[in-house]
């Protein structure tokens, strides 16, 4: 550690007091020039939009002194938008850089107690931190953490005494965002998930232990509680492991620390709660993320996981909107992909599996910017290609429920020996991928983690083509000492789902029957697990041949989620209404799609349709009753040309596919 300027006297081999001679006045470029440099940087911001030609100015003054290219780094790195953009800012921050540490190496090394000589140094040294910080995020929000990891390095050998910069904050970042890669990929990783994440640990006590030993040399120089917010920072990225590693009570800890400041992550915090299973906390924490949104281009997770919850409410509609709207504020921006994949999920939730292709591709197309996240690109693919998994499981059931009589029309099995060919082949891919996932244990097998991009239900969809067996063994040693009591009946659920899979009907039976018991169970923030758990008791009254149960569980599942019925495999029982004038030929068409309309056949469910024009358009109004006369589908009409498409298409209707949302996000 060096304290120049501390000491003015050294001793001889005698120990006799020797005079130092005063060094000549070091000279660092031409004066007068950087003197003009920096009267007119005097009122300026190098954030604002004024800061390309102050830096075109001071450049043109004097070309080998810092502040011009840290002005133009600056600027092109709050208007980088994509990675040309970011790589655009790192060749004049990169050159500040050099030119700081060429001219000003004695700022940038001394510590010292006289506050008049740190005075004279102060600006240098933060001058320095802010171009190491835009630097380093050029680096990350261009994938070069090797880069941003030797920069960061060199940061802290400076051993400032003010953390201006939070390198080992930034340390862990960088460490913990690559922690599924070893040494052989980045030489400052480890070999293993655990140990990266011991790693990450580390460089957040040792940024607690270098604010601890600043606080004491600086006292004269900063007023006592002038690091309370470093301290803050690194509790926030210690919430953040600890909520990764599911030690909830340490996280909870480290939230708490951070709940009365201004600071406080409600969108980690809320994605911390999804993961416990406490979902209406989490929707209240993500709409108190929003008003701390900054309004940069980038991924907002917020927008993103609420879209997940709107699912688990069973309102893919509001979801859908929600991405709808956030994909016009923000346009092709970084998070656009993200927002995409968002709205391919919804739309898979609300039936409309031709949409949810369609936006799926457009996010496999789009090159995303993981920009301030800890998901990156894998989490971005992994996330597509399930969709295009569960779209291809859906294009197969549709065939089923499209055609009636689709087991003795040759182009139906045409089409579904075809789909079932490409499910294989997807799934295959898949399986081939993840196998080389280090983190599906700690990321996708938990279910709920804070690094996980889809919903727990999709979960399923992934393991079904694995081995049932394996899963069931797993799944059944969490549902008992998951940490997460909320969280157990979910690994309950998946494992019934497996055995009514493997044919052992009576025994998922039994283990549904038993979730339903829950006192846990929260009817508005858990539908989708209560349709699913109503789905597998049907498919198991189905399998053990009781008909009159499997028609009451489809019901059920009818009145919680009715967008799943048709992707189900079972037919389902309704009362078919015409009021007026019918269109003959579309509801022939609805009549041939695989629903029971048989008069007498004892449906709960009444289905009432109402055909009209309107300025020469044809149209017709529909809607869905349960037996109480409650709707389940609101009434709505909708207009159509091709009478055997809109046949299929109001089946699809009739259970609450496309049409209009029950309930608007906030």
């Amino acid at each position: 550690m060096n304290n120049m300027g501390v000491h003015a006297q050294q001793s001889n081999q005698q120990g006799q007091p020797q005079i130092m001679m005063p060094k000549p006045p070091r000279r660092v470029g031409n004066p007068a020039l950087r003197y003009e440099v920096d009267a007119k940087r005097t009122g300026t911001n190098m954030n604002s939009d004024d800061a390309l030609p102050r830096s075109r100015e001071f450049i043109r003054i004097d070309s080998s002194y810092y502040v011009g290219w840290m002005y133009e780094g600056a600027y092109k790195y709050n208007h980088a938008a994509d990675y040309v953009g970011f790589k655009n800012a790192e060749e004049p921050l990169l050159r500040a850089l050099r030119q700081m540490e060429r001219d000003y190496r004695p700022e940038l090394a001394t510590r010292t107690h006289n506050v008049f000589e740190y005075m004279n140094i102060y600006p240098k040294q933060i001058d320095y931190a802010i171009i190491v910080n835009y630097l380093n995020q050029c680096y990350l929000n261009t994938e070069q953490p090797d880069k941003a990891y030797t920069l960061l390095r060199k940061y802290v050998k400076w051993n400032f005494q003010r953390e201006f910069f939070d390198a080992y904050n930034y340390l862990m970042w960088v460490t913990h965002r690559n922690r599924f890669y070893t040494s052989a990929k980045y030489s400052f990783l480890k070999n293993s998930i655990a140990d990266n994440e011991a790693l990450a640990n580390r460089y957040l006590d040792t940024a607690i232990f270098r604010l601890k030993r600043n606080a004491q040399f600086n006292v004269g120089v900063y007023n006592p509680g002038y690091d309370k917010n470093d301290y803050l920072g690194v509790y926030h990225y210690k919430s953040m492991l600890f909520a990764y590693a599911l030690k909830i009570d340490s996280a909870e800890k480290y939230f708490n620390k951070l709940k009365e400041s201004p600071i406080f992550p409600h969108n980690n915090y809320a994605t911390f709660k999804t993961v416990c299973g406490d979902f209406k906390t989490a929707e209240a924490e993500y709409k108190l993320a929003q008003l701390q949104d900054a309004g940069d281009k980038r991924l907002q997770e917020y927008v993103y996981y609420s879209s997940i919850l709107d699912i688990y409410k069973g309102l893919p509609k509001s979801g859908e909107q929600r991405m709808k709207d956030e994909i016009q504020a923000n346009g092709s921006t970084p998070g656009f992909g993200w927002y995409n994949i968002a709205l391919a999920r919804c739309l898979l939730y609300d039936g409309q599996i031709n949409e949810s292709i369609r936006y799926g591709d457009r996010a496999a197309g789009f090159k995303e910017l993981h920009i301030g996240t800890t998901l990156g690109q894998s989490h971005y693919d992994f996330s597509i290609q399930l969709n295009k998994l569960m779209t291809k499981e859906a294009q197969y059931e549709m065939q089923r429920f499209e055609n009636k009589g689709w087991w003795y029309a040759p182009n139906v099995m045409v089409n579904m020996v075809k789909l079932a060919t490409e499910r294989y082949l997807q799934a295959f891919l898949i399986i081939n991928q993840f196998a080389q996932n280090p983190e599906r244990d700690q990321v996708i097998y938990r279910l709920f983690s804070t690094e996980s991009t889809i919903s727990w239900d999709e979960v399923y969809d992934l393991i079904s083509n694995f081995s049932s067996r394996f899963f069931i063994r797993k799944f059944s040693e969490s549902a008992q000492n998951d940490p997460r009591p909320k969280i157990r009946k979910y690994f309950s659920l998946l494992v019934a789902r497996l055995q009514a899979q493997e044919g052992d009907y009576q025994q998922a039976y039994n283990g549904i029957k038993a979730l339903l018991a829950s006192p846990d169970l929260d009817p508005t923030y858990e539908k989708l697990f209560l349709a699913r758990a109503y789905q597998t008791l049907a498919q198991c009254a189905d399998g053990l041949n009781k008909t009159t149960e499997r028609d009451a569980w489809l019901y059920q599942l009818y009145k919680e989620y009715p967008q799943l019925v048709p992707f189900c495999g079972m037919k389902m029982k309704m009362n078919l209404q015409v009021v007026g004038a019918p269109d003959d030929a579309v509801v022939a068409r609805l009549q041939a799609c695989n629903i029971n309309f048989d008069a007498g056949n004892g449906a709960k469910i009444r289905a009432r349709l109402r055909f009209f024009t309107k300025g020469g358009i044809k149209m017709v109004a529909y809607a869905t009753l349960d037996e109480g006369g409650n709707y389940v589908v609101p009434e709505q009409s909708w207009s159509y040309s091709k009478t055997t498409d809109a046949g299929v298409a109001l089946a699809y209707r009739l259970f609450d596919v496309g049409g209009q949302a029950k309930e608007k996000p906030e």
